[in-house]
């Protein structure tokens, strides 16, 4: 298949980034592994048992209406498509951006919808790449996280979003972040009210935070947002347990409780048939990393983002990045970025003229620059300290191979220079996730017992595919139309 653009990913960022590029005149193939348009920000908005209630609030809701809009654009929409490989290919008097794509799932009796309906492989031929990955939630390593009855916010969320379905009242939620309030105050939007929340922000966070409000009273919206939430789960009587740390999740197949300290310095334990645990989001990179873009460390997030400038141009020809995936600023911000993103890529193909480029860019990128007003305050309160970024010695690590944080100090203390050497010697984000849950703690843990910068550190070598693929859907290359050039598969 040929295009002038192939976006990555369907949420906000990438099917804004659609409507702008169609609207400049340019081919657009769309291609990702969810089931249907969204993203997670909008997941099933079209579609949820939830669609037509005001549950869910109505940034949610403005989800349907981009929705309509993609869907009227003419951009090439493949879903349940994995793009597992980015390269660049020589062609006659230019470069050419091949793209690897899977799609379905040939175990599935649900196969992908699109142009064959078949699972299998094909290769998307494109002038640009943009990237529009999104999001991750932060893996928080903490002792019990591995036990049945613990699980992430988010995925609670996309739970209640994609089939309306709510945990139990004897749930718990731990950990930090804006997340953790909305979800909490869209529970009481559709009647559920939950056991406790277990809030580990530090009192001097809120300090901290301080100086950063004048700047984000240009958003005051986001401040005007997070206070009704946390205004709705104070009224409903929900206990909720301020400034805690150590925490911990004990239990068994059966009951689980939560242990933690409290503000006070009292010792605390709740117990819930459901945990919930949230440190906030960081992007989601696994894609750009294997394709080579640079990346860097953001001191005040405290995670990994590809290196952009202000178009979301990455460090590698060709390969834009937009959304959360180049940085957290949540959806608004995303369309924001990647309308800026979508002018630079038709400028560069010749659909548009740097000048009409710069015209159209000034409401976006005020746009852009509103929207970011209040990152430095949410990242002052929300990144989470050190003692909950470095996991105690018996605490795994890396779910995939069960590597402990105590396995990984002693391999640093004897000289491993980094998270590379590390899965060499321990396995640790070799599994199917490919260190997409432990690889920012592999590093952290390295660079404090070391003595060292994460920055210095680094990060793992993310090879393709990005994400695991079967032989079956490697083997069956799939017939795209008439525009398809059947050739020899890559070795």
């Amino acid at each position: 298949m040929r295009c002038d653009l192939l976006i990555v990913g369907a949420g906000p960022a990438g099917m804004t980034a659609a409507c702008e590029a169609r609207e400049r005149g340019l081919s657009v193939i769309v291609a990702d592994d969810g089931h249907a348009l969204g993203g997670q920000i909008y997941r099933d908005a079209a579609s949820s048992p939830l669609r037509s209630t005001v549950a869910l609030g109505k940034d949610y809701a403005a989800g349907r209406p981009l929705i309509e809009r993609f869907r009227r654009c003419g951009a090439q929409y493949l879903p349940q498509t994995l793009v597992w490989q980015i390269a660049h290919e020589p062609q006659a008097g230019s470069t050419e951006v091949v793209a690897m794509l899977t799609r379905g799932n040939p175990v599935d009796t649900v196969k992908a919808r699109g142009a064959s309906g078949d699972a299998g492989t094909l290769a998307v031929h494109a002038r640009a790449v943009l990237m529009a990955t999104g999001a991750q939630e932060r893996p928080w390593p903490v002792r019990g996280w591995t036990l049945p009855g613990v699980m992430g916010v988010g995925a609670a969320q996309s739970v209640l979003k994609s089939a309306g379905l709510v945990p139990p009242e004897e749930t718990v939620l731990v950990g930090s972040g804006p997340l953790l309030w909305l979800f909490a105050s869209q529970l009481l939007d559709v009647g559920r009210r939950i056991e406790a929340i277990v809030d580990t922000t530090p009192s001097r966070a809120y300090v901290d935070a301080l100086r950063h409000v004048p700047r984000a009273l240009r958003a005051a919206d986001y401040l005007l947002k997070g206070w009704r939430m946390l205004r709705a789960v104070r009224r409903a009587g929900i206990a909720i347990h301020r400034h805690a740390r150590d925490v911990e999740i004990v239990g068994d197949m059966e009951a689980r409780a939560v242990r933690f300290v409290d503000g006070a310095g009292n010792a605390q334990r709740i117990d819930a048939s459901l945990v919930l645990l949230h440190q906030g989001v960081i992007p989601s990179s696994n894609l750009a990393r294997a394709t080579g873009c640079a990346h860097e460390w953001d001191t005040g997030a405290a995670c990994w983002r590809p290196c952009t400038d202000a178009w979301g141009r990455s460090s590698v020809a060709q390969v834009w990045i937009a959304g959360d995936g180049a940085a957290i600023a949540g959806a608004q911000a995303a369309a924001s970025a990647s309308t800026l993103a979508a002018l630079d890529i038709a400028a560069q193909l010749g659909a548009l003229d740097a000048r009409a480029r710069d015209r159209a860019s000034r409401a976006p990128r005020a746009a852009l620059n509103r929207h970011l007003a209040v990152r430095p305050l949410l990242d002052a309160l929300y990144t989470p300290a050190p003692a909950f970024r470095l996991p105690a010695d018996e605490v795994i690590v890396c779910r995939c191979e069960e590597v402990t944080a105590g396995e990984i100090r002693r391999i640093a203390a004897q000289g491993c220079m980094g998270p590379n050497q590390m899965k060499a010697f321990s396995r640790c984000g070799m599994g199917p996730c490919q260190g997409r849950w432990c690889g920012t703690t592999v590093g952290e843990v390295i660079a404090s017992t070391q003595a060292r910068d994460i920055a210095d550190v680094g990060y793992y070598r993310i090879r393709a595919p990005v994400k695991p693929v079967t032989l079956a859907q490697l083997a069956q290359a799939l017939p795209a139309g008439d525009d398809v050039a059947r050739g020899e598969f890559p070795s």
